[in-house]
């Protein structure tokens, strides 16, 4: 470790000190220089610590710093045991909406989301997660194009995964992957509303997955109203960046 790291580790030992001038006098010592190998540093101390004063920190980033904290994140989501974590961070973050948030359509951490949502067996992770890509869909309209698929693949899982349940979760836990999966619907339903029923009738179609439409995806559809794009939209259309 070098005198610098060392210097921002002894430092961020304080920023949640009881002492509130000391707070803000590290808070304010650690933004002066937050960037690079500092900016790390501070994520690293929120996904040990969960630290509200690291949040603070992170949620000032501005470009063109956001390229490290994207960086930092995508590690972190990639890594098995950073990746509630950073998600967690991540959800945080995006919900303040940063001016930067965009940036995450064309960022190697897009599709770490994707494949972690597509991937882990972790319920809580799975929560977390579809949580942050509800969020941030409405801010990166110009992903659907490339992702849309994605996006519905995730859908199925998640309804598969609330329907079978086979890793015998907790029962709270299946009510907030179910509640989550619930947002998905709606966001992709209002998002693209041709293109999503395209896709479900398409896939529940299939015989090995009509227990979770009758299940899961049908009582969705039951509490919707028929989206005025279904009449006038097109699939081509809702997928067009200049829309």
């Amino acid at each position: 470790m070098s005198r610098e790291q060392a210097s921002i580790s002894e430092l961020l030992l304080s920023l949640d000190s009881s002492e509130l001038q000391e707070a803000e006098r590290v808070r304010a010592a650690v933004n002066q220089q937050l960037r690079g190998a500092v900016l790390s540093s501070v994520v690293e101390y929120y996904l040990d610590s969960s630290s509200s004063q690291a949040l603070l920190l992170l949620s000032s980033i501005r470009e063109p710093h956001h390229k490290v904290l994207l960086e930092k994140l995508n590690e972190s989501v990639s890594r098995s045991g950073t990746r509630l974590g950073a998600l967690t961070l991540l959800g945080h973050l995006i919900r303040k909406q940063p001016p930067w948030v965009h940036h995450i359509s064309r960022s190697p951490l897009l599709l770490s989301l994707l494949r972690c949502l597509k991937t882990d067996s972790d319920v809580v992770v799975l929560i977390t997660g579809v949580l942050v890509l509800v969020t941030l869909l409405p801010m990166i309209p110009q992903a659907g194009k490339q992702h849309i698929n994605d996006f519905f693949d995730v859908f199925g899982r998640l309804a598969s995964r609330s329907c079978k349940n086979p890793g015998h979760e907790p029962v709270a836990h299946l009510v907030h992957l179910h509640a989550g999966t619930y947002s998905l619907f709606h966001r992709l339903y209002g998002m693209f509303p041709c293109s999503f029923i395209s896709y479900l009738r398409l896939h529940y179609s299939m015989k090995e997955n009509l227990d979770t439409f009758q299940e899961v995806v049908k009582p969705m559809l039951e509490h919707v109203r028929i989206h005025p794009e279904l009449v006038t939209g097109t699939q081509d259309y809702e997928l067009d960046p200049s829309r």
